[in-house]
């Protein structure tokens, strides 16, 4: 939203400077973007005079000039047609920044002439006017005037207005707050009825009344419409919007001044005498049009639009044209133009929903849509007409007709209780009772004092829902530097830290796979609702009303879908072996205990072809990044059980385990995912995944403190022994491993697998599974008498899993 300073002033008396003004909005609330300031632009132009113009020795299309300028006579080289003897113009001096086209001058030859200046067009100053010759200005001004202050050039102020806000996207509505914040007094003219000289031939119908509740109207017949007064076009090319005409300008200028746009259609191009307010329509089959079809409606932009039902649509030949988009956008078929002398000028209210929604299915953006969208003041409508219709009446001549009012507006806001003294307890700003009265006034609040006091918002403040917003309003205008500064309570003790357990064990995990070479992934919490479904989600419960995207509907029920689409797109773009982690929320149904955090990684085993050996199978790699990441997180790892076979579909039924303690607590899942699910997102196998559900790791034992425990190193020297046991081939070697390393904590320091027989020796069904035992003396050298009979303990802790020494 742009506004200049003297329109400003036309609502607000004060003599506040530009400076002053942007500052005082930004401590009301009102978030300035830029001023700009034409009049240190144009600083270094000034009115000069040619003396005498004479055609250039080597160009025929050049005139060489003598001009009187602020300087003193200069010799400038020019090629405008209109340059001649005696003319008035503007004058840029050697070193002058041309904003028109963008260079800095400099004293060079001009086919052999050096030029000392320049004599400036419109178009090089960025001003209005016709740019194929250079300005011809009154006879009557002085060498030397400030071109500033011949084109009457002020500041523009340009903001950015919230959502629920629209009143300030009038300079009415700006000024009023300021007036509140006690930059000026408020002195908006109020707006006068304009009688009506005959009946308006024109009648309007409401067919839709949810898309539009309220529709007024007037013909004014005999105007005279052209190019805008010089004023006019100032003030709206200050802005930047451009001049059309009378009509179409006064229509701009009350959308931007009053927040009330309107349109004008050329009452002899309407067909028939009704005008009828209706959705959009499809055709029911004709000859030559399919059933179905929407209707078309080219716009003023000069672009077709298909309009469908849910589209606000104004009409006309008994309600079967479409000459206009209600709230949005006007059709080419009705348009004004200069030789219109009877206008039907339209002041409605739109629904806001149905006006953001059509411009946003048709991606069609205009003034009048943005301010319908955010809901324009519906008190306004019939003021609004009779303003539109002074200022045609004064610019254009004519005589209006009664207005005509189809509809009732929406009721205005409704009064509530509001105690003055929650201002104290909400903000801490001590403040009288007559002193909220007046700044609630000033905003157009109507207040009824009582026990507690009756406040009924205006009808253009639609956001004002209770007393915290009575509160709010009373802050911004008082000043948020008012607020008093109260310093936090010693608590009498250091600070325990910011984090509770589980945060800490997510930064915890972060930094642990990002140390592994897992890159951080941060997608969405949703996902499609088709992908949700195939990994177990995609409830109807979980489906998101308002989703920002299609293919975004649904609360996500594994982090993994997101992975693995990552995944995908890092394959597409030449890299296929990736390595990602996400730690996040998961949603598996809709109470407040269905939401878990996860730890869920993914890899895409694609290492690039080598000459040697093949590489060790990814999983186990998996496998040992995961079982390391649940140690740094402290979880019991020597208790966990490792599952097969009952993993949920989504994983590969024969590549894939869980992690538990016991069959009602399940800790992860890992494994290759399926290649039908790897399909239907688009994915290539193989692809590797763990997720870890970290509610279910139980936190470590022990006092929860940073300081790290006394070192426990050895100092004598470990010792190791190798058996070999015989098992059923179906059992899991870790379980052989941690009954092993259970025969005596205290000496055993590991365990490891390294080598696994099947063949000859070994009787068929059972595999032989060699073990590396690393024993660590703690006090003294263990003796050869001590080391058998930890040997007898390890050979009968294995026995109790069904394992028998080899040979």
């Amino acid at each position: 939203m742009k506004f200049t300073l003297s329109w400003l002033k036309d609502h607000l008396d004060t003599e506040a400077e530009v400076g002053s003004v942007a500052e005082a909005m930004t401590m009301a609330g009102l978030e300035v973007e830029a001023v700009h300031d034409p009049i240190a632009a144009l600083a270094p132009f000034t009115v000069a005079r040619i003396v005498s113009a004479e055609r250039h020795p080597n160009a025929d299309r050049l005139q060489v000039c003598q001009v009187e300028t602020v300087d003193g006579i200069k010799e400038i080289v020019c090629g405008a047609p209109n340059a001649r003897a005696g003319l008035t113009t503007i004058y840029a001096p050697i070193g002058a920044f041309v904003p028109g086209l963008g260079v800095t001058l400099v004293e060079k030859p001009v086919r052999g002439v050096v030029s000392h200046g320049m004599l400036c067009s419109a178009s090089e100053l960025e001003l209005v006017g016709d740019s194929d010759g250079i300005l011809e200005l009154a006879d009557d001004l002085s060498v030397g005037t400030p071109a500033a202050g011949v084109f009457g050039a002020e500041p523009v102020i340009d903001f950015e207005v919230t959502p629920n806000r629209p009143d300030w996207l009038g300079v009415a509505g700006i000024a009023r707050d300021l007036a509140a914040a006690g930059l000026g007094q408020l002195q908006t003219p109020s707006v006068l009825p304009v009688a009506g000289t005959f009946p308006s031939p024109i009648t309007v119908r409401i067919a839709a009344p949810e898309m539009c509740p309220v529709f007024a109207g007037r013909l004014i017949r005999g105007v005279s419409n052209g190019p805008s007064p010089e004023w006019l076009q100032r003030r709206l090319t200050a802005i930047g919007l451009r001049s059309i005409n009378r009509l179409v300008d006064v229509t701009n200028l009350v959308a931007y001044d009053r927040c009330r746009p309107l349109h004008v259609y050329d009452a002899a191009k309407l067909v028939g005498s009704e005008i009828v307010v209706r959705g959009g329509q499809v055709s029911e089959g004709a000859e030559g049009i399919a059933a179905g079809m929407p209707e078309h409606l080219i716009a003023l932009d000069g672009k077709t639009y298909a309009v469908d039902p849910a589209m606000c649509v104004i009409a006309d030949a008994g309600g079967e044209r479409p000459i206009g988009l209600g709230g949005v956008m006007g059709g080419e078929s009705t348009g004004c133009s200069d030789e219109t002398t009877d206008v039907f000028v339209e002041c409605a209210w739109f629904d806001p929903l149905v006006t953001a929604q059509t411009g946003r299915t048709l991606s069609l953006n205009s003034d009048a849509q943005y301010r319908f969208a955010r809901g324009v003041d519906p008190a306004f409508v019939v003021p609004g007409l009779e303003l539109a219709t002074r200022l045609i009446l004064d610019l254009c001549g004519g005589e209006p007709s009664e207005i005509v009012l189809a509809g009732q507006a929406p009721a205005n806001p409704a009064g509530f209780a509001f105690d003055p003294a929650r201002v104290g307890s909400l903000t801490g700003l001590t403040l009288d009772d007559d002193r909220i009265a007046e700044i609630l006034t000033r905003l157009g609040f109507e207040i009824t004092r009582g026990t507690p006091w009756t406040v009924t918002p205006p009808s253009w403040r639609r956001d004002v829902e209770g007393p915290a917003d009575l509160v709010e309003e009373v802050a911004r205008i008082e000043g948020y530097g008012a607020l008093p500064s109260t310093p936090l309570p010693d608590l009498g003790a250091p600070s325990k830290g910011v984090l509770n357990p589980r945060q800490a064990r997510v930064r915890l995990a972060r930094r642990a796979l990002a140390a592994m070479g897992y890159a951080e992934a941060v997608t969405w919490s949703f996902t499609k609702q088709s992908t949700a479904a195939l990994f177990g989600g995609g409830d109807d419960a979980l489906r998101v009303e308002n989703p920002i995207a299609a293919d975004l509907d649904c609360m996500r029920p594994s982090a993994l879908p997101n992975l693995i689409e990552a995944a995908a797109r890092n394959a597409a773009r030449g890299h296929a072996d990736a390595a990602l982690f996400e730690i996040g929320p998961i949603y598996l149904d809709d109470s407040p205990t269905g939401q878990r955090t996860i730890i869920a990684g993914l890899v895409a085993p694609r290492a690039a072809r080598h000459w040697g050996a093949a590489p060790e199978d990814a999983l186990f790699g998996l496998k040992g990044e995961l079982m390391a990441l649940l140690e740094a997180l402290g979880a019991p790892v020597g208790s966990l059980q490792l599952v097969q076979g009952q993993n949920r579909d989504w994983w590969h039924p024969g590549r894939s385990a869980r992690l538990q303690l016991g069959p009602k607590n399940i800790m992860v899942e890992f494994g290759a995912l399926h290649p039908r699910v790897l399909k239907a997102l688009d994915a290539d196998a193989p692809m590797l995944a763990f997720e870890i559900v970290l509610d279910a790791v139980p936190e470590p034992r022990g006092a929860k403190s940073k300081t790290r425990g006394p070192a426990s190193l050895a100092n004598l020297m470990p010792l190791t022994r190798d058996f070999a046991f015989v098992v059923e081939d179906g059992k899991a070697a870790g379980d052989l491993v941690r009954a092993v390393a259970g025969a005596d904590k205290a000496l055993i320091a590991d365990v490891r697998v390294f080598d696994v027989y099947r063949g000859p020796g070994v009787a068929e069904g059972l595999k032989s599974v060699a073990l590396e035992v690393v024993i660590q003396p703690v006090e003294t050298t263990l003796t050869e008498a001590e080391i058998e009979a930890l040997s007898a303990r390890v050979v009968a802790a294995a026995a109790k899993v069904g394992a028998t020494l080899r040979g």
